[in-house]
This record gives C-alpha cells, sequence and structure tokens, in this order.
C-alpha cells in the first residue's frame, strides 16, 4: 500500500513539474518594446494595461527604471514573496539584475516606464543627492561649483541621483520655452523625457554621418542619444516645465562618438538574442 500511494504521488506531480513557467528573455516579454539600443544600453518601453501582467522574464544584466506616471504593481519575483511596487510619476529606480520577475497590474491602473539595461559592468552603486539604493544617502556633489565656461552646469534645477562605476544619473527641469545648450560636451548620454514632457533636441558641428538623428522632437517616453564631442540643445517646447533624467556615460569620449540604432516608434522590434 505504501508503495503505492509513492507511485500515485510521483505520478501526480510530474504533470506539475512539466507545466513549471519559463522565464523569457526580457527582449521577448511582449510588454517590453526594444526602442534604442547601441554598445551601452539597450532601451525598453514598458507598458503594462490595467488588470494585465507580463510573462515570467528573466533580467540578466544591471538596469535603470523610471516611472512614466503613477504605478501601483505586484512585483512576483521567482522564489520569493510577492510585493506590492507604489511609485511616483518619475521615481528611479536601480536593480543589479539576475532574477526573474512577473509585474502585474492588479491595483486596476496601467504600469508604465522606461527601463535602460546596462550592458558595460557597473561595480557597486551608491547615493548622491538621492536615495535610490540599499544603503547611506551620498555626498550631493554641488554642480554649479564645478561648472567652467567650455563645461556648463548640467540642466537648470538639477540633481545627481546616485552613480555607479560606469554612469551618472541626474534628473533635471527646464522651463518652459527655455533652453540649454553644451558646445563641449565631455561624456556621452542618454537623454529621457519622462511624462508629460515635450523637447527639442539637436546636435551640431561634429555630427558623424552614419548618426541618424541630428534633431528630434521628444515626448515622455522617448529617448535620444547625445554623443561626446559633439554641440546639442534642449529646448523645452511644452508650456509647462519639462521634466528629463540623463545618464552620463563615464567612460565615453569624444575619441570615438558611440550613436547607436532608433528603433521604429510605430513598430517596435524584439532585440536579437
Amino acid at each position: 500500500m505504501k508503495c503505492l500511494l509513492i507511485a500515485l504521488a510521483l505520478l501526480f506531480s510530474a504533470p506539475l513539474r512539466a507545466q513549471a513557467p519559463v522565464a523569457v528573455p526580457v527582449a521577448n516579454e511582449p510588454h517590453h518594446h526594444l526602442v534604442f539600443e547601441n554598445s551601452y544600453v539597450r532601451v525598453f518601453r514598458v507598458s503594462v494595461p490595467a488588470h494585465d501582467a507580463t510573462l515570467l522574464h528573466q533580467h540578466d544584466l544591471p538596469y535603470v527604471y523610471v516611472s512614466l506616471g503613477p504605478a501601483n504593481v505586484i512585483n512576483a519575483v521567482a522564489g520569493k514573496p510577492e510585493a506590492r511596487l507604489v511609485m511616483t510619476d518619475g521615481q528611479v529606480g536601480y536593480s543589479r539584475g539576475g532574477f526573474a520577475h512577473i509585474a502585474r497590474t492588479d491595483a486596476g491602473s496601467p504600469f508604465d516606464n522606461v527601463t535602460v539595461e546596462l550592458l558595460h559592468p557597473q561595480g557597486g552603486p551608491h547615493n548622491l543627492c538621492a536615495k535610490i539604493v540599499d544603503g547611506p544617502a551620498g555626498a550631493c556633489p554641488n554642480l554649479e561649483s564645478s561648472a567652467t565656461p567650455t563645461h556648463p552646469a548640467p540642466l537648470p534645477s538639477s540633481s545627481e541621483l546616485f552613480e555607479t562605476d560606469e554612469f551618472v544619473a541626474e534628473s533635471g527641469v527646464l522651463a518652459a520655452k527655455s533652453k540649454y545648450a553644451d558646445e563641449q560636451p565631455v561624456n556621452s548620454e542618454l537623454l529621457v523625457a519622462l511624462a508629460g514632457t515635450e523637447l527639442k533636441v539637436k546636435l551640431s558641428g561634429n555630427v558623424t554621418p552614419n548618426y541618424e538623428r541630428a534633431s528630434s522632437n521628444l515626448k515622455g517616453g522617448e529617448v535620444f542619444w547625445l554623443p561626446a564631442g559633439v554641440k546639442r540643445s534642449i529646448t523645452a517646447s511644452g508650456k509647462g516645465p519639462t521634466r528629463i533624467l540623463l545618464l552620463s556615460f563615464k567612460d565615453s569620449g569624444p575619441a570615438s562618438p558611440l550613436t547607436g540604432r532608433t528603433l521604429s516608434k510605430q513598430q517596435p522590434r524584439a532585440a536579437k538574442n
């Protein structure tokens, strides 16, 4: 009798094991749309409607994410208890990766963000002007005092949020119809337009011939790569304040201005494995 019970238990447990979900790569998860890539980053526009859920998907690499609008989502990490993640509009987060999860919008509101996957080694992150990662708040740099005539201070009303060995994340606000220009940018940067913003971005001077966009009008959730050593201007074209996120890459430089590939906004494609 005991042997029979063991045999029955094994018989019924086998189908359950076979049905265990397998995590797909993040690029193959249908709510994650690849919108830009180069050798530094892969950028995904993430959109999960209310009362929906992503597939179980794998994040192998560290990434930065920023919420487009408020978020109230269940974060179900494989092998861990579910946790509710509540974020404000424009809130920035960082993850070291190395896990699989499901994002579920059972609170009844959509979940929208920009996720920037980081392709270079990052080292240990630490906070600067905001508490983004675990650990003490960092020393907040005085950005104005570090400016020079050829390298102006970063955007008005800006603050450096946190950094890794590879990049510094900075948030900034431009007043309506105002303009920021940098004639000699030292590093390449990824510009992310936050929700409700309208921007005009223009590159001039030493723009490499293969750079696909010398200028662009950006709306919330769109991104633009700003190569090192190329003159740039950013104009707030909307009626109100314009909020942005900048990721400045420390090991980039004007010797080889990196461009990248922007994918179609109408027909986003998945990244190649």
